[in-house]
């Protein structure tokens, strides 16, 4: 499917490599047909002595080889990613974009080329276990989404949307989620320190924990809270325990945080109000001094 198709990334920090390094371990690719671009010429020698592909410090360079352009730098780097005068995005194939909350609108007219892949990704990604949420301009051709598709399955499970709103969404929930679930875990090793346990034990009991709860929930069809009664007994550890998490707010805290992240990302995006994009919603107005 990518025949003589030269992939160039632009922007090869982590997240760039763990797309290459997906797309290189599943053989969707062949090293020579990858070139990545950034500003460090350190960076460059890296990545070509890791993964044997050609590497750059000129973003117009690898922009004017790319059949398909993988758009991978810091959000607020791409006003400046090419300058004004160059079109040569426009001959791509298409172009994906991996940063937060810049729009398809905004990557049509940066970049020229109305064919345009918007994925939000996940840090687990970076050993390919993320999921991806994605979504496409009209312009983009079915064989080409199906492209789009096995390039961004380099960074593990995606799913595919037919609104753009749902990836302002996902960005809350799954893009930030990690952030939340490092934070319990932190939370969790502390008590246990708290409780007597070494940390490098806590940590071990607690990293196994939830691998092996989220493994267990995978494998199963039961809902979540039939898989939470089965370790609650009456009168037990586990019910005095989520007592005092639900009387502390636990769930709300967790929504009103989810809920701040898609209100912010809605915002990075060009500030509409989340009210008019959640049908009027009563109290979702952004504020003003974003």
């Amino acid at each position: 499917m990518f025949t003589d198709k030269t992939l160039a990334f632009i922007g090869s920090g982590q997240m760039a490599e763990a797309m290459i390094a997906g797309l290189l371990n599943k053989k969707i690719v062949a090293a020579d047909q990858i070139i990545a671009s950034g500003p460090r010429e350190q960076r460059a020698r890296e990545l070509t002595a890791r993964y044997n592909i050609r590497a750059t410090t000129d973003n117009v360079l690898a922009a004017q080889a790319a059949d398909i352009a993988i758009l991978s730098a810091k959000p607020q780097m791409f006003d400046d990613l090419l300058p004004p005068e160059c079109d040569a995005l426009f001959h791509c194939d298409f172009v994906i974009s991996i940063a937060a909350g810049l729009s398809l609108d905004y990557l049509v007219h940066q970049f020229k080329n109305p064919r345009v892949v918007r994925a939000m990704p996940n840090t687990p990604a970076k050993i390919g276990q993320g999921i991806t949420v994605w979504t496409t301009t009209k312009e983009v051709a079915a064989e080409q989404r199906e492209q789009a598709h096995l390039i961004l399955s380099a960074f593990g499970e995606s799913v595919y949307v037919d609104k753009e709103d749902y990836l302002d969404m996902a960005t809350a929930l799954s893009g930030t989620g990690p952030a939340y679930v490092f934070l319990f875990i932190e939370a969790m090793i502390d008590a246990g320190v708290h409780l007597g346990f070494s940390r490098r034990i806590a940590r071990q009991l607690v990293l196994q924990t939830l691998r092996g709860s989220v493994e267990y929930a995978l494998h199963t069809d039961e809902h979540e809270v039939a898989l939470r009664n089965q370790v609650t007994s009456p009168g037990g550890t586990s019910a005095e325990a989520l007592y005092h998490l639900e009387r502390g707010g636990f769930r709300t805290v967790i929504s009103r945080a989810i809920w701040a992240a898609y209100q912010r990302s809605v915002a990075l995006g060009g500030g509409k109000k989340v009210s008019q994009r959640l049908g009027g919603r009563p109290g979702t107005e952004l504020d003003g001094d974003i």
